[in-house]
This record gives structure tokens, sequence and C-alpha cells, in this order.
């Protein structure tokens, strides 16, 4: 029988995106990109999900090229990788905001065995989006950055959701990850019919960016919300 891992893992192994996007984006692809990523993804989604329990969706942007876009694994950088989930990258050392705080988060849910068994975490555009700075420099892209780009990456979207549900999702209350994010997601939603309900948490970025004083009040509110989907 198919574990969620066997399918979280061929989920990824097929992810390609060959449609056009506007000027100055790009989209990196880690497991086409690095040897390593498939690797590493591989063993965390064996070593959390390698059986057929059902798993809550939390649902993030698009990942960052210091967490997912180098790991393979949303929101976790290489640091926390290590040493949270105890896979260690060589090809890559990277620190990402957002991993700090959902790992502390996840530290306070009652740790990465618990959490996991619980919860499954990935984005409607699951590759990382680049975009070009006037000063040619590449930086982290969101995909609703521009009217544009998102309807270059619409289609993709609402497709790769209908795949990540047949991953073995409970469809009937999600948790999106920044209000922004959860705007485009309704849009999607009302057009594809993915979730019976959105339920909205700030993004774990913009926690650690502009709140952190207030940080274990968000860790607080992210428990007891997702608590109550269980």
């Amino acid at each position: 029988m198919e574990t969620f891992a066997d399918k979280a893992i061929a989920f990824n192994h097929q992810l390609r995106f060959a449609g056009s996007l506007p000027k100055g984006f790009r989209v990196l692809n880690p497991f086409d990109d690095n040897p390593e990523t498939r690797m590493v993804m591989q063993q965390f989604y064996k070593l959390y999900y390698d059986d057929t329990r059902q798993r809550k969706f939390i649902i993030g942007i698009n990942p960052s090229r210091h967490g997912a876009g180098v790991t393979g694994v949303p929101f976790t950088d290489t640091k926390r990788m290590e040493s949270e989930c105890g896979i260690a990258m060589q090809s890559a050392y990277t620190h990402e905001l957002s991993s700090v705080f959902m790992y502390d988060m996840i530290a306070q849910y009652g740790g990465v065995q618990k959490f996991y068994q619980d919860f499954y975490i990935n984005s409607p555009f699951p590759l990382a989006i680049i975009r070009k700075t006037a000063n040619a420099h590449w930086l982290n892209a969101n995909y609703y950055d521009s009217a544009s780009l998102f309807q270059h990456t619409k289609a993709f979207m609402i497709a790769s959701l209908r795949q990540l549900v047949q991953i073995g999702l409970d469809t009937r209350e999600v948790i999106v990850l920044g209000k922004k994010n959860a705007r485009f997601i309704q849009s999607l939603n009302e057009e594809a019919a993915l979730f019976e309900k959105i339920s909205v948490l700030e993004h774990p970025r913009f926690i650690q960016q502009y709140r952190s004083k207030e940080k274990q009040s968000y860790i607080d509110k992210y428990i007891t919300t997702l608590q109550s989907l269980l």
C-alpha cells in the first residue's frame, strides 16, 4: 500500500512548470537543480510520513530560495533540517526567518514527530519564484507580486492543489498562512471548490520580521488554531 510519504515524494518528483512568466521572473526547481535536495526530501518524508494517516493541510505562499528552495521541505532551512529533523545537508547551508518561527512553534506543539503526524505543509505554487531587480540581483518573489504573475501561474496552482489533495489531506478546513495569500487562495477555491473552509494565520516571516516581540502570543495562537482542527 502506498504511504503518505510515497505520494508526497512522487508529487515532488513530477513537479515541472512549463508555462511562461512575465519578464523578470524565473522559477527554480530544487528537485531538478540539486540531486541532494531530492535525497534529503525523500529522507524527510520517509522519516515523518511513512504511514497512511490523513493530515490537516497548512498552505504557504511559495518556497523561498533559502528554505524549501534548497531542502525541498516547506519552511525548513538546512539548519533546522539538521538540528530539528536529524537530516544533514552537505551541499548547502541556509538560514531562513520563516523556518525559525515554524520550528519554535513546532517544538512547543510537541515536537516534529507529533506535528508532522498531524499536519502537512505545502504551497499553491510549490516551486521557488525569483525576480530580477533593477541592479540585476535576484530576490525571492511571491506568486501574487503582480497581477500578471498570478495569471501566468493560476492554472498550475489549481492543478497542483488538486494533486496535493489526493495525497491524503483533510479538505474540510485548511489553514492559510498570510492574509494576502488567503485572499488569493480564496479566489482559487471559489473557482476550483477544493476546501470547505479556510482559516488564516499570520505568515511566519511577517511575525519574525515585524512582530518578534509578540512572538510567543503568535505561537500560542498557532497552536490553539491547529489543535482546534484535530
